[in-house]
This record gives structure tokens, sequence and C-alpha cells, in this order.
């Protein structure tokens, strides 16, 4: 189904650390999109992410949970962080973070990018390399399908790949609503394997070195563990 199936922020071992932490990040995300107004009916982005949730197998009560947490008011304030770095072999890095303490959050990736000779840049260094696309997997459908969609509804689309298993599709990450809306206005039961908005690397690097393997894997385990850490990206091939 093209790239849109091997392009995925690092996966995470099915531990139940990890499994915290999953549920640690849904729940940041839907209490902040929560919000001034906790109805998904009339919220379209707590929809989207009760929905992305559920697709992870977060369970209910840390749905809710968030959900009321916001109907409270007050409570933690999360902000929006984003780090660019230089790991092994010149392979480049972006992590996003949601926080309530932005000090604490940089010294803990830094102390990742440290510990694994790799080095932190400076805002601007990294992201010139990536390219900001909403991308959309969707199972089980052709191309003509998707492209009939795309015509109708005057979508500027990047790119249209399709294989056996369905069609990927890649847009400006400012049409994220607009083709999210269309596809689903088109055929609500579409199966959207992948549906955000992502960094996707202009140009690939391949790790051969052993060495530079292992600190690779330390750095992305590292940041792993990272609480504040939601979503990593890298232009390592095969990663």
């Amino acid at each position: 189904m093209g790239r849109a199936f091997e392009v995925r922020k690092h996966a995470m071992a099915k531990t139940a650390a990890a499994k915290t932490k999953l549920y640690s990040r849904y729940g940041k995300e839907i209490y902040m999109s929560a919000k001034g107004n906790p109805d998904p009916e009339i919220n379209d982005e707590l929809k989207r992410m009760i929905e992305k949730a559920k697709k992870d197998q977060i369970p209910n009560d840390v749905i809710n949970r968030a959900i009321e947490k916001a109907k409270g008011g007050g409570g933690e304030n999360y902000t929006s962080v984003r780090y660019e770095g230089f790991g092994p072999s010149n392979s480049l890095f972006i992590v996003e973070c949601l926080t309530d303490n932005v000090n604490r959050t940089i010294s803990e990736v830094r102390n990742c990018f440290t510990k694994s000779n790799s080095k932190l840049g400076v805002s601007g260094s990294v992201t010139h390399m990536f390219n900001e696309q909403a991308v959309f997997a969707i199972k089980d459908v052709s191309e003509d399908e998707i492209l009939e969609i795309v015509i109708e509804n005057d979508i500027d689309v990047l790119e249209i790949e399709g294989d056996s298993q369905g069609v990927s599709l890649y847009g400006h990450a400012t049409d994220y609503n607009k083709i999210r809306t269309a596809l689903l206005k088109a055929n609500p039961e579409f199966d959207l394997v992948t549906d955000e908005i992502m960094w996707l690397p202009m140009l690939e690097v391949e790790i051969t070195e052993e060495d530079d393997k292992q600190m690779f894997e330390k750095l992305m385990n590292m940041l792993d563990e990272v609480d504040d850490v939601q979503n990593v990206y890298h232009n390592v091939k095969g990663e």
C-alpha cells in the first residue's frame, strides 16, 4: 500500500512500561483536545483523537478520565515543543513533545542525544530536510476510487500510491482536515490505517557500522523512555 504503510514513528515494544507511556501520551492529547469543548460530536479534533486512541486499543477508562479532567477546567496546561537533532551516521531526528515543564523536557531529550554520541541541534537545523505532510493509508480501495474523491472535492494532492492492499495518499499538512473530511464523507466505513500529519524525510540514510547501529537503537530506546516525548521521526532507512 505504498510508503504510508512503512513510514511510521518508532514502534514501541509491547511491554507494560510501553503501554503505560502510550496511555499517558493519549491521555495528554485527548485532554488538550477536550479543553474548552469536551463534546466529541461538536469538537472534531477530540472525535478524531478518540477514534485514533480506540484504534490503538487505548482503554475507555483512559479516554474518559482525560475528558472528565478537561471538563473540570484548570489542571495541567501542556505545551507542544519540537526538538531537532543529529544521530549516528549523519541521521536526522525530529522529536515532538507535549510538556508541562519545558526546562525538564529539553534536559531529558538532550541527555538522550548526549549519551548516544549524538547532538541536539537548533530550531530549523533539521526540519528543512523533511516535508510535513498529511498522510493517509486507506485499506481495500482502488486508486481510481480515491482519485474520484480527490477530483470531486478539488483537493491538491501531492501523491497517490496504490497496490494490492489499498491506497496511500499524501497531501499538504494544511489540507489534512479537508482530505480526511472528504474521505469519510465519501465512505464513513473507510479503514484509515494511517491518518495523521507526519514529517517525511527528503533523503534517507543507511546505517552500516555496527557501533552506529547500536547508538541509533540506544537513542531511540532512551527517547521512548522520556514521558514527554510524543512522536519521533528520523531518516534512517528501514527503521
